[in-house]
């Protein structure tokens, strides 16, 4: 019931009142007809001053209601221009793995690594990819660990399937140099042709060009800093010795690096690379013209899977000749099986040699056979087992390794 309801009945109560009292008290003296007359006007003048009270109110509530909307169209057109928040285009990730060796050469139990990853979109067509690592759990002075900028540039879309990289970026070389989270691959530790032929993890500082050039091929290109080998010492000439990782590093004689792929089948990838250095010594020695390729091939059919690559060197320069590190390759060989969500098996065939250039027996050869049993899709503890043989028994190494891994 509202106001105005309730004081009409009000009214009309009382001048029916009014109007009764005469016949149960006979005729009122014209005095009592007055005095009612004035009480009646009175609660009349109160009505009307409540009514006009109740409008003004309403009216009131009618203007609140729309500034409101006014204001909240206004905000809501505001956010429109300025576009998602810094948070709603910046995106967190990380992977880590922690293992335990168990060999002939060492029993140690070492945090390996941990990488946070940072993204971000500063438009539609520009954004930002980084990777700090921090390596063997502790750094500073007189520790075991490094920090380190695995990744860092900028990514332009120049048209729908092409793009553009500056800065800081992971070269397109074998299967593991771009993709390598713990629970992406079989075994603890890398492969050996992966880490002594192709110095993965591989990072350099330059400008690069990616895209699509047919239906289920693509294309990757780059122009970048390179490598600086020692030519002293044991490590000379060694491809992971030369890793200069953009700090500071000398870039008389830069390198370019080139992928072709394929990917147009479910489940396969086939993939060509190559890479040239004028001087892989950076002028500290004679001129050691550089030239590395690698191919490889991943194949998953259901539960069976398949990976092998192949990768060489081929250095010039007399003093890369004396040592035979004129040529180094490697290759290998690891089929797998997927039984469920949870286990897989695998078992690999690696060989490479560092010093392929002389006439000497110097290659490595190592099995490694293990499982992987993933605790959910992105969290897997490994097993394996390790055999090597070098070129002499002082070089032969084998034992048990298990880790622990994960990505998000």
């Amino acid at each position: 019931m509202n106001g105005r309801t309730s004081t009409r009945r009000a009214l009309a109560a009382a001048v029916l009142g009014s109007a009764l009292a005469p016949m149960a008290h006979g005729a009122a003296s014209i005095d009592s007809i007055e005095q009612t007359l004035a009480q009646l006007q009175a609660q009349l003048a109160a009505a009307q001053q409540e009514i006009a009270a109740l409008k003004n109110e309403n009216q009131q509530i009618k203007q609140q209601v729309a500034a409101t909307g006014e204001a909240v169209e206004k905000a809501e057109q505001e956010a429109a221009a300025r576009g998602p928040s810094w948070t709603e285009k910046t995106s967190l990730g990380a992977y880590g793995e922690m293992h335990w060796n168990s060999l002939q050469s060492k029993d140690e139990i070492d945090f390996h690594r941990f990488v946070l990853f940072l993204g971000h979109e500063f438009d539609a067509r520009t954004r930002l990819f980084a990777e700090v690592e921090i390596e063997h759990s502790i750094a500073g002075e007189g520790q075991e660990g490094e920090i380190e900028l695995e990744q860092a540039y900028i990514e332009r879309d120049l048209f729908e399937a092409q793009h553009a990289q500056f800065g800081l970026f992971l070269l397109p070389l074998g299967i593991l140099n771009e993709h390598h989270e713990p629970d992406t691959f079989y075994g603890v530790e890398r492969n050996p042709i992966e880490n002594a032929i192709i110095p993965t993890t591989w990072w350099e500082g330059g400008v690069g060009l990616r895209g699509d050039i047919a239906p289920g091929w693509d294309y990757h290109v780059a122009a970048h800093s390179g490598l600086e080998v020692p030519i002293t010492g044991s490590s000379a000439f060694l491809p992971r010795s030369g890793r200069q990782k953009v700090s500071e590093a000398p870039a008389e004689d830069p390198a370019g690096t080139a992928r072709i792929r394929y990917t147009g089948i479910p489940g396969l990838e086939l993939a060509l690379a190559g890479q040239y250095q004028d001087d892989l010594t950076q002028g500290l020695g004679d001129r050691a013209r550089a030239f590395l390729w690698e191919t490889h091939a991943v194949f998953q059919r259901g539960p069976f899977g398949l990976r092998a690559l192949y990768a060489a060197w081929d250095i010039g320069g007399d003093q890369a000749e004396a040592r035979g590190r004129d040529e180094q390759n490697g290759w290998y060989v690891e089929p797998s099986w997927r039984f469920n969500e949870q286990w897989g098996v695998f078992a690999r065939y690696n060989r490479w040699d560092n010093t392929a250039g002389d006439s000497a027996d110097s290659k490595f050869r190592q099995v490694d056979v293990g499982f992987n049993y993933w605790l959910s899709e992105q969290v897997v503890l490994k097993l394996d087992y390790m055999d090597k043989n070098g070129p002499t028994s002082a070089q032969d190494d084998h034992g048990m390794n298990a880790g622990v891994g994960f990505s998000f």
